[in-house]
This record gives C-alpha cells, sequence and structure tokens, in this order.
C-alpha cells in the first residue's frame, strides 16, 4: 500500500538570496594469404546475420521509443545513448551519461515582483524577487525550443531567463503550466539563440519510468544553489510514492514519484532524473527537508508526466499584454484549498461569492456559487494561479472558464462556459 508522506517537504527551488550572487576499440601481415574454412565462413555469416538483427531490433527500439514520447524534435540532433550492455548498466557509468546529457539541460532564473506590507510606516512596497531552477530540453517546433521544468520554478515570473550549455542566456516564456502535478513548459524563440548554442544543445532522450525498478541506480542533474549544473547520482529507493505539499494554496497531494537518495537540493527543481542510458525517468520536484531526514528526494514519473507534458507543448504560446490590454473577469472569488475541499466535499479552485454586475463572467451565465476549476485548459486552484494567467489575455478575447456547478442533486459537475473578457480600463471607468 502506498503511505503518504506528509510534513517537512520543501519544493527543491533556491528562493531570495542564493550563492553564486544570484538573488540568487586490423591487424594485417605482408604476403600472407588467409585459408578460411567454409565452417568458419558460415560462423561468419551467422555472426553477421546477428549483428543485422541487432541493429534492426535497436532501430525499433529508437523507433517504439520516439512514438511512444512524441514529442517535436525539430531539426536538433538528441543526445547520445551511452553504448553500454544491460549487464554493464548495473556498473557505474555516471560521468558518460552527464557528458552526453549536460547539454539538454538549462538553469532557468525567474525574476518576478513581490509585493509585502511594511509593518513600521503603513502601505505596501515592492521589491524584486529571483529564484532559481533548472530545465531539461524536450522539444522543439518550428519556431521555439521547449523545456520542461516545475510550474513552481516558473511560477509568478515577471521575466524568465534560460542558460544554456555554454553559459548564453536568453529571455523564455512559459508556454503552459499544471500546478497540480508541478510542471510546466517554457519556450524559447529559435531566432533568439546564437547559432554557435544551438550548435552545442541538444534534445534529451525520454523512456518510460514504468521499466524502473527499486534499486536502479540513477543520476541526477540540476543547478543545486545556483551555482551551475551539478551531478549526484544514487539508487531509486521506491516507486509510486505520494507526498503532501504545503504552499500558498494550501496542501497539495503529489502522486506516482520516483523517490530517489541521489542528492536533490535547491535549484534543482525541474531538472532530469535519470537511468544509466542517459534517459529522462523523472523530473525532480520534491524533497523532504526536516531534521533527521537525509536522502529522500522525489521525481515526477515519466509514465504521468509525459501525456502532461504533450498537452503543454501544444498550448498556445502567451506573451504578456500590454498595460492598456489588461483583462477583467468581474469575480470575487475565494480559495477552496485541497483540506477545505476534503473537509466540504467540493471540488477545488475558486469559489465565486460576487459578480460585477454585466460584467464578462455574469454575462457568460456564471453565478455565485460555481467553483472556477480551470482557464483555457490550466487547471486553477486558487485565485493565484488565476491572476497568474490573465495577464497573457487580453481584453475582448474569448476564453474557455470551466466551473463546477451545484446539479439537482446537490453534486458538483463541470460544465465549459466560453466568456469574453473585458478590457480593465473600461471596468474601471465604468466604477468610478
Amino acid at each position: 500500500m502506498r503511505k503518504a508522506i506528509i510534513a517537512g517537504v520543501l519544493a527543491a527551488v533556491t528562493i531570495g538570496a542564493a550563492a553564486g550572487g544570484m538573488a540568487s576499440f586490423s591487424a594485417s601481415q605482408d604476403d600472407a594469404q588467409l585459408q578460411i574454412s567454409d565452417e568458419v565462413k558460415n560462423e561468419e555469416s551467422a555472426d553477421s546475420g546477428t549483428a543485422d538483427a541487432a541493429e534492426d531490433a535497436q532501430a525499433q527500439e529508437s523507433q517504439a521509443q520516439e512514438a511512444e514520447t512524441d514529442f517535436p524534435s525539430g531539426g536538433i540532433n538528441r543526445t547520445d545513448l551511452v553504448d553500454i550492455t544491460d549487464q554493464a548498466v548495473m556498473n557505474s557509468g555516471v560521468a558518460e551519461v552527464a557528458e552526453n546529457v549536460m547539454p539538454a539541460m538549462v538553469s532557468i532564473t525567474n525574476t518576478s515582483v513581490q509585493e509585502v506590507m511594511d509593518w513600521f510606516r503603513g502601505g505596501n512596497f515592492q521589491y524584486e524577487s529571483k529564484s532559481l531552477g533548472t530545465g531539461v530540453i524536450m522539444g522543439e517546433n518550428d519556431e521555439e525550443l521547449l523545456i520542461v521544468t516545475n510550474n513552481h520554478v516558473v511560477e509568478g515570473a515577471s521575466v524568465l531567463t534560460v542558460s544554456f550549455i555554454d553559459e548564453e542566456s536568453v529571455e523564455a516564456v512559459v508556454k503552459g503550466t499544471d500546478a497540480a502535478d508541478d510542471l510546466a513548459v517554457v519556450a524559447v524563440k529559435l531566432e533568439d539563440i546564437p547559432e554557435e548554442t544551438m550548435s552545442q544543445i541538444r534534445i534529451a532522450n525520454v523512456a518510460d519510468s514504468e521499466d524502473v525498478r527499486v534499486g536502479e541506480q540513477v543520476v541526477a542533474i540540476g543547478n543545486a544553489l545556483g551555482y551551475g549544473q551539478s551531478v549526484t547520482t544514487g539508487i531509486v529507493s521506491a516507486l509510486g510514492r505520494t507526498i503532501t505539499v504545503a504552499d500558498e494554496s494550501g496542501y497539495n497531494d503529489y502522486t506516482d514519484l520516483i523517490q530517489t537518495d541521489a542528492a536533490i537540493n535547491h535549484g534543482n527543481s525541474g531538472g532530469a532524473l535519470l537511468n544509466m542510458k542517459g534517459e529522462v525517468i523523472g523530473i525532480n520536484s520534491v524533497k523532504a527537508g526536516s531534521n533527521g531526514v537525509e536522502g529522500m528526494g522525489y521525481a515526477i514519473s515519466t509514465t504521468k508526466a509525459i501525456p502532461i507534458i504533450r498537452d503543454l507543448m501544444n498550448k498556445k504560446t502567451r506573451e504578456l499584454v500590454s498595460e492598456d490590454q489588461l483583462p477583467y473577469l468581474g469575480i470575487v472569488g475565494q480559495d477552496v484549498t485541497s483540506n477545505v475541499a476534503q473537509v466540504y466535499g467540493i471540488p477545488e479552485g475558486v469559489y465565486i461569492t460576487e459578480l460585477s454586475k454585466n460584467g464578462p463572467a455574469q454575462e457568460a451565465g456564471i453565478t455565485s456559487g460555481m467553483i472556477i476549476t480551470g482557464f483555457d485548459g490550466d487547471k486553477i486552484r486558487s485565485m493565484s494561479d488565476l491572476q497568474d494567467l490573465l495577464p497573457y489575455y487580453a481584453g475582448g478575447e474569448t476564453v474557455s472558464i470551466t466551473l463546477a456547478v451545484q446539479n439537482d442533486s446537490g453534486e458538483y459537475e463541470e460544465k465549459d462556459f466560453s466568456v469574453t473578457l473585458g478590457l480593465r480600463s473600461d471596468y474601471v471607468q465604468n466604477t468610478q
């Protein structure tokens, strides 16, 4: 039976001041004639056939793997797979794994604006905060390089910066997030990446973690403590773990996690957990951080992550809209955290307490008492989730919002509403 591990679980991302200054394998013989018997010839022919069969099997395995992940790869080569036998996989090949996969890793810097209350002089003031994390290059489309990371690495970002293997830094945008599963996809415009950098980066190979075994050696790569990419190794300690993490929206259960004793430290979030062939089997996410706890890190299994990542990669990439295009929805809401949802038997999301008269939400048929659970395909767990998404949508744009609505039996059913967002500036003028 899976046991839920509750308590000191901390997100492995550096927030605020951080180290490194970051707020943050022929022989020949002259005149020799070799007489080869028919028996030997037959043996060589058999050996050749075996080798051909092995190559065909390898090619089929590679094709099956690409069909399994089905991420867009564009023109960038994938990272090399380590040429190693299954028996040798059990031996140390950490250096080879690190060398092959490092070009597919990036460091991510999240710059955000935080607002805090001034308890001495009153009012609020804002300050710039930087947090650090890691990403894995997993795809490419016609215009973008696609990087997988954790949602908590990019959450609340005003500016995102991605640094590649050659230390070249390029601005990035969030393409899609799944807060409930702590996954996100970040996009970088190909035209913004220098040719020299493009020649060095690689796309990581991804394997289905369904084949991972307890006791198997693994490698973790990530931007630990903001010092740059570093490598740790360990074993798979357990599979199918569920942990409960406390965040600003309450308690959130992360399921189907891979537990490892490979060191996962602050800044490793969003990095890769790799098997000894150099394939990604998990996205490093959290670690147990209470006193007396050592060697308990967790990664989101690719079995779970692959479908989510594929969906996020297919989303439309959005950028922050200008001030005069900012939208408004016209609701007042209250968070339904996971613990509140469990106590009262209602869906997690944003409970609508009030609506602006003749506002976009009301005009779309939304009423108080409904619970917002999704916005344009993204899951909503809190007002913060909603507020983070809205600045990427312009007033006048029509979006689909998913709400949990009570039926005649008092049970909640999800229903999609088409809402045309208003302009925030119009709303302000109409309420003066």
